[in-house]
Formats: structure tokens, sequence, C-alpha cells
């Protein structure tokens, strides 16, 4: 290999490192500031952002792309610290609503901006070629990492979002 070829192999290494431990500073800055993993923030934004800050465990799993066994796991979670509730639906007493709390609400202003978030704002800046060639190449990336066939949600976080990691 050439030493210009050392060298792009080693600056897309690190490209890769700085992404992995700007998720885990955020991951770390959340926990802090808000006592939360990212994907329990999730919840709650999604939670926050819909009429009557309710929703079914059904369109949370849906709308994160994680399993429902990984949206009961959250939510056990999040109710443990009264940060949601569950409902009977009223419509249909066989079906759960989960419902934000007050504690909910309040962690959500105490985090800090989601990791995600600020990607999302730069990425909507792009321009729409520039928008499907970065998706092309971490595509590409994920594929030369053997991990195109992970599932994965759209939450910036490390290891599995189902598992509190004892942390929060």
């Amino acid at each position: 290999m050439s030493k210009a070829a050392d060298n792009r192999l080693d600056e897309a290494l690190i490209a890769l490192r700085r992404i992995l431990r700007a998720t885990e500073l955020y991951e770390r800055e959340l926990a802090q500031a808000a006592r939360l993993t990212p994907a329990k923030l999730r919840v709650l934004q999604i939670l926050a952002s819909r009429e009557g800050g309710s929703a079914t465990p059904t369109a949370l799993a849906n709308q994160m792309g994680v399993s429902q066994a990984t949206v009961t796991a959250l939510v056990d979670q999040l109710q443990k610290r009264e940060m949601v509730n569950r409902q009977r639906s009223s419509m249909d007493r066989r079906q759960t609503n989960v419902v934000i709390a007050e504690a909910g609400t309040e962690a959500l202003k105490n985090a800090p901006n989601a990791l995600q978030q600020h990607f999302v704002k730069n990425f909507e800046k792009l321009e729409n070629w520039e928008q499907q060639m970065v998706l092309a190449v971490l595509d590409r990336v994920a594929g030369m990492l053997n991990a195109g066939e992970i599932e994965a949600s759209p939450v910036l976080t490390i290891g599995d979002i189902r598992k509190d990691r004892g942390r929060l």
C-alpha cells in the first residue's frame, strides 16, 4: 500500500473513531444532565410531540424502528422513574397508551440537544444529491463493517438500547 493510501486509511479510521467518541460523549452528557439514555429520551420526545402526549407501544416501536419488546423495556424503566404512565385507551379498553408525565416533560427541558438533532439540522441543509451521497457512503461503511444487516433505530447511541446498563 502506498503512503497516500495509508494516510487515507488512517484518516478514515480516525473519522470513524470521532463519530464513535461523539456518540459516547453525548451519552455521558445526557446521562449527567437528564439522567436518561438517548433511547429513553427519544421515547419522551415522541410522546411530547404527539397530541395528548400519548402513543401506543406499537406506534412508538414503529417510529423508533425497534421491536415492541424493546419499547416495553424502555417504557418500564421510564415508568419506574415516573416519567411516563400507562393508561387504558378510552376508545378500546384492550389497548394501552403510554402517556408522558410531568417528570418526563421536565426531563426533556433539562436534556441537552440530541446528537442526532445536530445531524438532522446539518443534513437538512445539504442539497438532495449531497444527502443521497452521504447516505450511500454511510451504507457502504456499514457494509464494510459487516453491519449492513444489524437492526438499528434512528437513535445515536452505543450498545443495546434495550439495556439500562446500570447507569440511569
